[in-house]
């Protein structure tokens, strides 16, 4: 039977596996795209205070990420190294991420000590979680072109993932917060209402909009200084207190028009729920997928080896800086999609579409991604994305705040060609083990596979530094109306060119990666011929 017969998958465990990567999105893409904004908007932390928050905490990614991936190398259980990590923090990892989206009543001090904590801890189990899920697909198959449609089937599941939490979560925030409060709507001429609304309790951070989202809101009498009329305004809400607006730019508003939204119990109850799939999908790959691919008879257990073939792997400290680089740029744009739609295209529902938009377009990519690894090669499929990516973002630049088209266009286009970046990521870091297998006749996948989880996390992190320092440069404040209006040009900075300059960088380090199509398949031949004669075959 030829090796790669062997290892052939069903389209169930390929299927099971993707489950476990859409888990891990409802988490990651939850935190990255919803996270600051939260942070900012509705919990009330500084925008410097949540970049430092991010890199702080995930400063020590590096030798968490390294210590499970030795962890996950020296399990050994019934089944396997690596998938009974997969189960065991499954509920562990779903309550802390309804923890980072639960509000308690603090002060300053203890709202950023909860703010740390939740998150470290977050940071920590999504490790323990992640880095044995990606060693998994190392060790599935040792077919290298089976590995890469088994990437292309993670990558779909991420971004279904993806599309689940971004996609239904503002809408979810909008029908848990309802404040069900009282509106009185009187026309003051054709075009501008009188709208006056109260709730029947406290609500610490209270959104107002049309259900529609069209019409513009000011303060009416006076009641705050920032009098410029904006799509939506978040305030703190009195019980039984009257709050007064004048709305325009939309005929015929009446009381069931307007929204009150309890932003702070929106998020949180909407995460809760997401919190249930994310363990549901986390379960179901455990139980759906094999381990088969087993280091060699011989190799001893020796960690000062393990670490010496590490840094000497040159596939693999490429790819450690690539998979940094490329989920900074990714993070980036997810960080600051929520606050580009809010406050410069003052429509925050659409930014849901957006981002479900980017999630079709990321599933199309992916599966696309097998067929065009084929046709142009791993390395090269690698660099033209990142360019072209990076240049069609770029363009966001030009955009105005009505150009809704070109900018769900450009979005779309360059998040089709950023779905190559993780699909190929993870399946040469499987390349890079081989390549290590073969060259020292030793495997360390969980050790290598540490790269990814650190460069999604650590990436993550340096593009919340990015940008906390951009808006803060502008002097973004969240809760300040003003202020807001001051940072827009930061904002758009932040959508298009920034990410784009690290896009180019990254494109030029993939330059340096050295194991190209034939040199893997030279490399398969020789373990899969290793492989058979261990077993007698």
């Amino acid at each position: 039977m030829e090796p790669s017969k062997k290892h052939k998958l069903s389209f169930l465990e390929k299927a099971g596996y993707a489950l476990g990567d859409g888990a891990a999105n409802i988490a990651w893409r939850g935190v990255a795209t919803f996270l600051f904004i939260f942070y900012t908007d509705v919990y009330g932390l500084s925008p410097a205070s949540v970049g430092l928050l991010l890199l702080i905490a995930r400063s020590s990614d590096g030798i968490s990420d390294v210590l499970m991936g030795i962890v996950g190398d020296r399990t050994n259980t019934k089944y396997g190294k690596f998938r009974p990590w997969i189960l065991w923090t499954a509920l562990p990892l779903a309550a802390t991420l309804s923890l980072l989206f639960t509000t308690p009543d603090l002060g300053p001090t203890g709202k950023i000590v909860y703010a740390y904590s939740t998150y470290i801890i977050f940071t920590l189990l999504y490790t323990a979680n992640n880095v044995p899920y990606g060693a998994l697909m190392g060790v599935i198959t040792g077919d290298d072109k089976e590995r890469t449609v088994l990437g292309s089937y993670r990558m779909v599941g991420a971004f279904a993932g993806g599309m689940l939490v971004q996609g239904a979560l503002l809408f979810l925030v909008a029908f848990y917060g309802n404040v069900n409060p009282t509106v009185t709507v009187s026309p003051v001429n054709e075009d501008i209402y009188d709208v006056r609304v109260s709730a029947p309790r406290d609500v610490a951070n209270a959104n107002i909009k049309t259900e529609n989202g069209i019409a513009t809101f000011a303060w009416a009498n006076g009641e705050t200084q920032a009098q410029e009329a904006t799509h939506s305004i978040s305030f703190s809400m009195e019980a039984e207190r009257e709050y007064a607006f004048l709305v325009s730019g939309e005929p015929g508003i009446t009381t069931t028009d307007i929204s009150i939204i309890d932003q702070k119990k929106g998020y949180s109850n909407a995460i809760y729920l997401m919190s249930v799939f994310l363990a549901l999908f986390l379960i179901l790959t455990f139980i759906s997928t094999r381990e088969r691919v087993k280091p060699p008879k011989e190799q001893k257990s020796n960690l000062k080896r393990d670490f010496y073939d590490l840094v000497r792997n040159k596939p693999w400290l490429v790819l450690l800086f690539i998979g940094l680089l490329f989920n900074v740029y990714n993070s980036i744009k997810q960080g600051i999609t929520v606050i580009y739609f809010t406050h410069y295209l003052q429509d925050q529902l659409l930014s849901a579409s957006y981002l479900v938009a980017l999630m079709v377009a990321s599933i199309i990519g992916a599966m696309a991604t097998g067929w065009l690894g084929r046709k142009l090669g791993k390395k090269e499929l690698f660099i033209y994305a990142l360019l072209f990516s990076g240049a069609v973002n770029a363009l966001l630049l030009f955009c105005g705040p009505n150009n809704v088209f070109w900018i769900f266009t450009i979005g779309t286009v360059s998040e089709f060609a950023a779905a190559v970046f993780p699909t190929l990521f993870f399946a040469m870091l499987g390349d890079a083990a081989d390549y290590s297998e073969f060259k020292n006749g030793r495997r360390a996948t969980g050790l290598v596979y540490s790269a990814g989880s650190f460069a999604t996390k650590f990436g993550g992190g340096l593009a919340g530094v990015v940008i906390g320092a951009i808006l803060a440069a502008y002097h973004y404040d969240g809760l300040d109306q003003v202020a807001i209006q001051g940072a827009i040009p930061g904002i758009i900075m932040l959508m298009s060119w920034v990410p784009a300059i690290v896009a180019g960088i990254a494109a030029i380090v993939m330059v340096l990666y050295p194991l190209n199509q034939s040199k893997m398949d030279e490399i398969t031949i020789a373990l899969n011929q290793r492989r058979q004669k261990e077993l007698g075959v």
